[in-house]
């Protein structure tokens, strides 16, 4: 009932494939091929940027999805009663025969729990329709995909350097602007690969993202995603 109603209510964002029923690692894989097929149709290529972010469950902030319920506009009793389901929780660790005492929780929700997939999906929804209207107001022309906490950036232009340089700058607003969530990006597993179905070689130079914390990014014939392995011109699909 919440998923649809959020779907009614146009607050889940569009290329978001995650945590929804009927929606899985097949959707973006046909997604992504789709929309690089469809860049070729009007001869550019197509950059991807995947970033991940760490500890996503654990992090998610009681007080902000209280109020994104609110937002969505949700009946008050449905409201009031996550307001109450995430209020007031307490933790307690142990190891061997230590107890801990018990702690007040205000952040993250349960992986495994019946409630994880419509708090996590309406918590990213909120982030991914404010990020993509700051980056259209800077005119950065990237498209973003989102599978739980891992998101796809997708550059689609002639020249790549013109697709790097959007890619930089997405990523990097992308990474500050989930701090102000309280959310972190691990630099380290970020990944970028390019798509092309130029004649010869294809050798694109590498996108150095060092002064973000991680090393030069080296052009790779293959890429591993989600259990999908592309190649450079989707010989595989």
């Amino acid at each position: 009932m919440l998923q649809f109603q959020s779907i009614s209510k146009n607050f889940i964002y569009l290329c978001q494939l995650t945590s929804l029923k009927q929606c899985s690692t097949t959707n973006i894989g046909v997604a992504l091929i789709h929309f690089i097929h469809t860049g070729w149709v009007k001869n550019t290529m197509t950059s991807t940027l995947v970033f991940d972010i760490t500890q996503f469950f654990p992090s998610l902030n009681h007080q902000l999805l209280s109020l994104i319920f609110d937002k969505v506009g949700f009946d008050p009793k449905v409201t009031s009663f996550f307001y109450n389901y995430l209020v007031g929780r307490k933790t307690q660790y142990f190891w061997n025969n230590f107890f801990s005492p018990l702690f007040n929780v205000n952040v993250g929700v349960g992986q495994r729990s019946a409630f994880s997939p419509i708090l996590s999906a309406l918590y990213l929804a909120l982030i991914l329709h404010i990020l993509e209207k700051q980056l259209k107001n800077l005119k950065i022309s990237v498209f973003i995909f989102s599978f739980v906490n891992n998101g796809l950036l997708v550059a689609q232009n002639k020249l790549l350097t013109v697709s790097n340089s959007f890619l930089f700058c997405s990523y990097h607003i992308t990474s500050s602007f989930v701090k102000k969530f309280e959310l972190i990006i691990e630099h380290r597993k970020m990944e970028v690969f390019h798509f092309s179905r130029l004649h010869g070689v294809f050798e694109p130079s590498p996108l150095d993202f060092s002064p973000l914390g991680s090393p030069i990014l080296q052009p790779r014939n293959t890429w591993y995603y989600l259990g999908f392995i592309f190649d450079m011109k989707l010989s595989f699909c």
